[in-house]
């Protein structure tokens, strides 16, 4: 009877075992399953400092901005806040009246008229003032010395820090009657030249103030994304010969395209709210014709002309088009292929 040479201890050591090879999507399916098998008491326990540290910003949210949604019940009524001094007792003292105000609201010219003027505001600032952000970036990002880079997004940033007071009074002393422009002509032998006050190049004027004002803001957001991009797709594209131009289109602008649509879609969802402020200022200078938008026309009706149930209708028509309008801009961003605001 024959025996093997070697212990079977040794033998069962030296036997390799072979372990079940686990993928990585796998793993993560099951961890995920896990993680949504855990109970609403162990997800709270688990993620409890993170819970902690965004309570605050909910709490804010809540009482700046949802709470006051209850207000819009002044849209149905005729509301006097001098009832008493406290406004929730003023709303359920003050009269019923009902789609009243709404009705005022669609008959009133002066409203369609703001709501043109919006929408002339919105697509001049569409078309020339969303996609320079966009090229300044690329423009910045293409230059090779760190330090230049820095100067340049420094320069660039800081009129975001300028208030809307001070960016009208530059443009003033630069393109008002009196300003530099206008003696420059003068100097010259021509008529002088007050673009801040007329209405045929305000919507122009605006976009302009925009660009210098907020144009750096852009610029940082678009340079983050950038970052993002890794180098070995831009060796890899000049390794297949593509040049400086295609390296952009065939790299940078893919790496962009998330972030463009969604503020793209941020953009057209805030179409109605083109600067309350900064319109504001220069509304009497132009005149209600051409500087009159929604933002105003719901100031100037509520607060001073007193017509608060008339004004917060108008508001509210204004933000129910505005959410209208983020859900389709959404839905287009989906059928692009991007992810929008929210995914499917």
């Amino acid at each position: 009877m024959s025996h093997s040479t070697v212990p079977r201890s040794s033998a069962e050591a030296s036997t390799p075992v072979k372990e079940p090879v686990v993928s990585g999507g796998a793993t993560r399916s099951r961890e995920k399953q896990g993680s949504g098998n855990l109970s609403l008491r162990l997800r709270f326990k688990r993620d409890r400092t993170l819970i902690l540290m965004t309570l605050p910003a909910v709490v804010l949210v809540l009482v700046f901005n949802y709470l006051p949604i209850l207000g819009n019940v002044v849209a149905f009524q005729d509301y006097d806040p001098y009832v008493s001094d406290n406004g929730i007792v003023s709303m359920l003292h003050s009269p019923f009246v009902g789609l009243d105000n709404f009705q005022r609201i669609f008959e009133d010219s002066a409203f369609w008229n703001a709501v043109q003027n919006t929408l002339v505001l919105f697509f001049v600032q569409l078309v020339l003032f969303f996609p320079i952000p966009i090229l300044l970036a690329l423009l910045i990002n293409s230059v090779v010395r760190p330090r230049v880079r820095a100067v340049a997004q420094a320069v660039l940033y800081l009129p975001h820090f300028f208030s809307w007071v001070l960016v009208i009074a530059v443009f003033q002393q630069m393109f008002g009657g009196a300003g530099m422009l206008s003696q420059l002509l003068r100097q010259h032998g021509y008529d002088g030249l007050n673009i801040m006050t007329d209405p045929n190049t305000f919507p122009f004027l605006i976009t302009a103030q925009s660009v210098w004002k907020d144009a750096g803001w852009g610029i940082i957001v678009f340079l983050a994304a950038l970052a993002s991009v890794s180098p070995d797709l831009y060796e890899a594209a000049a390794m297949d010969g593509a040049g400086r131009w295609r390296r952009m289109w065939h790299v940078t602008l893919p790496a962009l395209r998330p972030v463009i649509a969604l503020l793209l879609v941020l953009r057209v969802g805030d179409a109605l709210t083109v600067g309350f402020e900064q319109i504001l200022l220069q509304r009497d200078g132009v005149g209600t014709g051409a500087g009159e938008v929604l933002d105003t026309f719901v100031w100037w009706n509520g607060v001073r002309n007193q017509d608060f149930g008339y004004a917060a209708a108008a508001g509210l028509i204004k933000g129910v088009v505005s959410i209208g309008l983020v859900l389709a801009a959404n839905k287009a961003a989906h059928l692009m292929g991007e992810q929008g605001v929210y995914k499917k």
